[in-house]
């Protein structure tokens, strides 16, 4: 059986692996210092100041204040906080703005809402995966509570220019949310030069556990909490804290400040050698999405003449790690959603793998994989045309 030391992982955008620095941070809150953080000795209160010091590397990572920060289980229960509260501050504001392209914690959801009776505006994306700022302007009216964009597609990288779409939400007086979880960590940012009312993250994309996101709330804008009880993280989230892992995603935080540059260079170096190379040693090979206004790790790839699922199979035999898409959507053998949305056929959805890169990857996993895929994709298409 294949351990992590003999795999090939290209699948980051799915989850990361848990730095070492982050274990030995977090390791201490499991054992000696298991202290409950709301109780009044000082024995929880030593707890509850290293939450507060994960609560301010978060916000220096984010460009925020700390007590914009609220500590969640992952992003998707901090989209799905987010969309509730916003619904939950006018009665006659409940319409929704979102895209075909999210992230299923958004699309789920609002597919739900629509269920019941929200109005819920979908906007459509270009062929390059973006969306067209004039249709989202015209879709907001005076009956919209909340547009929600994700800052960056989990399956083709690719941005959307979220400076530009906050300042157009927030003009119309309508809250907006970012779901950034693909983002955190990828590209530097300053939440306090721009106009986004809610942000979610989540932990085990940039290295630190499953289990654990945050929700930014902008000091100005009014927050419902969507779950209720006790008066953890200022009445804005109730129950006890993973403490563990709230420190944990506080330290990978502020190494993740420490390493931006590292993604903007080293990381992508590695997807740009790895993505040209295919290219240049694959006949028939798409890159699916906007290859600039992209994520610095991710590559999506349509192959013409295969099966994108008997690719991960042989793949995973020789131990490479990849996708076919949204690991939160895997088993589903529908065509992706983001593929089918930005005009392409079932035919190049399901041919279509996603490589994304992390800063604990090396040319070493670059050069295996430019071996390896050739060959499989090879493989694949000579068993398709015998069929």
């Amino acid at each position: 059986m294949s351990t992590a030391s003999d795999l090939t992982y290209l699948d980051n955008n799915a989850t990361t692996c848990v730095d070492p620095a982050v274990v030995a941070e977090m390791l201490p809150w499991l054992t000696r210092n298991y202290g409950n953080p709301s109780s009044g000795y000082r024995f929880g209160k030593r707890v509850n100041d290293a939450l507060e010091l994960a609560r301010e590397r978060v916000a220096a990572l984010l460009g925020c204040e700390p007590g914009e920060i609220i500590f969640t289980s992952c992003g998707t229960e901090s989209s799905n906080a987010a969309i509730h509260s916003a619904l939950a501050m006018d009665r006659d504001r409940q319409h929704i703005v979102t895209t075909r392209v999210e992230h299923s914690a958004t699309l789920k959801t609002c597919e739900l809402l629509a269920k019941r009776g929200h109005p819920v505006t979908w906007l459509g994306v270009n062929s390059n995966g973006q969306i067209d700022l004039g249709e989202l302007e015209r879709a907001i009216s005076d009956e919209t509570a909340l547009v929600s964009i994700m800052w960056a597609n989990n399956e083709t990288g690719v941005t959307f220019p979220i400076g530009e779409i906050a300042d157009i939400v927030r003009g119309k007086g309508a809250v907006f949310h970012t779901d950034a979880v693909q983002t955190v960590g990828k590209i530097p940012f300053a939440l306090r030069d721009m106009k986004v009312n809610l942000l979610s993250l989540s932990g085990h994309k940039l290295h630190a556990p499953k289990g654990v996101g945050a929700l930014y709330v902008n000091r100005r804008t009014k927050f419902v909490p969507w779950m209720t009880g006790g008066g953890q993280e200022g009445s804005r989230r109730a129950g006890t804290q993973n403490v563990a892992s709230i420190i944990a995603l506080g330290k990978a935080c502020e190494i993740a400040a420490q390493q931006i540059g590292h993604e903007a260079t080293a990381v992508k170096k590695m997807r740009d050698d790895f993505e040209n190379g295919i290219l240049s040693r694959v006949e028939g090979v798409q890159v699916n999405g906007d290859r600039v206004n992209r994520l610095p790790n991710t590559t999506s790839l349509a192959f013409a003449g295969v099966e994108s699922e008997a690719m991960l199979m042989l793949l995973d035999q020789r131990d490479i790690c990849c996708s076919a898409g949204s690991a939160c959507t895997t088993g589903q053998h529908e065509p992706s959603h983001v593929l089918r949305a930005m005009g392409y056929d079932d035919t190049r959805a399901r041919g279509s793998l996603r490589f994304s890169f992390g800063r604990f990857n090396t040319p070493a996993d670059v050069a295996r994989a430019l071996e390896i895929v050739p060959e499989t994709v090879e493989k694949v298409r000579r068993v398709a045309a015998a069929a």
